[in-house]
């Protein structure tokens, strides 16, 4: 808010590094994901609503970089493994309170 008013920018917190990055002219930019001036014309359409979420959008992601498919059968393999993990310790546990209910 300071950048966008034209005012002097507080960085006590080592927070430097990052405002550059993200404002390398250190004037204020709309970010998405990050911050947008928006206009009463934009906020009256959205009902008055002031949440940050209707208008700054979404950061742009780097493409993940892994075959789809290739992760979906690996994390399919795991959740067999679990489940049948899961089978057993459930058969265990019944077992002992079989057991216990018999006095055992």
């Amino acid at each position: 808010m300071r950048l966008y008013r034209g005012e002097a920018i507080e960085t006590t917190n080592g927070s430097a590094a990052h405002l550059h990055e993200v404002f390398p002219n250190s004037a204020y930019a709309d970010v998405p994901g990050l911050c947008k001036v928006a206009t009463l014309q934009e906020i009256e359409a959205q009902g008055w609503s002031i949440n940050p979420g209707r208008y700054v959008g979404v950061a742009e992601r780097a493409a993940d970089d892994f075959d789809f498919k290739e992760k979906l059968e690996e994390l399919n393999e795991e959740l067999e493994v679990l489940n049948a993990e899961a089978r057993e310790l459930e058969e265990r546990i019944s077992a002992n309170v079989a057991m216990l209910l018999e006095g055992g």
